[in-house]
């Protein structure tokens, strides 16, 4: 006799699934950019698409009563979109400039330490060994994916330390923010609220910028579909996950998974080649994510 999942074991194959549907975001990076669009742009067009998509899922299967929110809520959803998308790509972007891909990426992955601890203070989340040694493999194994233990061309600034570590907190604040965000409110108009306000703070990056002459049907289209696939849909998955999961400190270390389908994504699609690194780094990731759901912390 099959047994049935339990409510957090669902939750915790729904943010798997949805580090998958990340993972594949280079897919439509790749489109949007071969057909014209700067990075800035791109980044705009996704919240841009994704908040027409959720609105109308919201209206269909809820009516406008679904908009009706507490104002502790709508802040949470400007917290969210100002800190997680609009300050995390200022951030990033400035630790590349200074520090170079690698590093800052590296530091990225720091992410879920941040979250951990702010769970921690926040919601009174135990850290136990298990929880410790997780964390340590994955920005690990994180770090060997992308990098492949390659970090040429870094080069030591005070200050793209700084942004590199203010982006891994901001991208942190996903699970944090989004606990308080759908606690007493609906998950659909959530998200709605969370890529308007997303898509006005991105506004002021001036995306329409090396835009010029290059919109077309085709680009459009592209820009929908990066909107609708691994960012309105992936939304719903992860924060659906999110409520049903007790700790948020796991969250990050299952979503992961992204960088792994990232990887796998530019060796089928892009003829990308990788080294014995990055596969220690792929197994080092999925051992992280195995071993912090494997049985209760301790």
């Amino acid at each position: 006799m099959k047994r049935k999942l339990s409510s957090e074991q669902a939750g915790f194959l729904l943010v798997f699934f949805s580090g998958v549907l990340w993972g594949g975001s280079g897919l439509f990076v790749k489109w949007i950019g071969s057909l014209g669009a700067t990075p800035v742009f791109s980044s705009f067009c996704r919240m841009a698409f994704a908040l027409p998509i959720l609105a109308g899922l919201t209206l269909v299967k809820f009516g406008p009563r679904a908009f009706r929110v507490s104002r502790r809520t709508l802040l949470s959803c400007a917290l969210m979109g100002f800190v997680c998308q609009a300050a995390y790509n200022f951030c990033y972007s400035f630790a590349v400039d200074e520090l170079g891909v690698s590093v800052s990426t590296v530091l990225l992955y720091l992410s879920p330490v941040f979250t951990c601890l702010f769970a921690y203070f926040l919601f009174r989340e135990p850290i136990g060994w298990r929880k410790v040694v997780a964390l340590v493999v994955n920005i690990l194994g994180c770090a060997l994916t992308v990098t492949g233990g390659n970090l040429t061309g870094f080069t030591l600034s005070v200050r793209g330390l700084l942004f590199a570590l203010a982006a891994a907190l901001c991208y942190s604040q996903s699970a944090i923010i989004g606990r308080f965000a759908t606690a007493n409110a609906n998950l659909y108009a959530v998200g709605t609220y969370n890529f308007l306000f997303a898509t006005l703070f991105l506004l002021f990056t001036q995306p329409w910028q090396g835009m010029a002459g290059k919109l077309s049907p085709m680009l459009l289209l592209a820009g929908f579909l990066y909107g609708l696939i691994p960012t309105a849909l992936t939304y719903l998955l992860y924060f659906t996950g999110l409520q049903k999961i007790r700790e948020t400190g796991r969250v990050p270390v299952i979503a992961s998974v992204e960088t792994v389908v990232a990887t796998l994504v530019g060796i089928v699609f892009f003829g990308e080649t990788v080294g014995l690194a990055n596969w220690l780094g792929i197994a080092l990731v999925l051992c992280s994510i195995l071993l912090l759901n494997s049985k209760k912390d301790s």
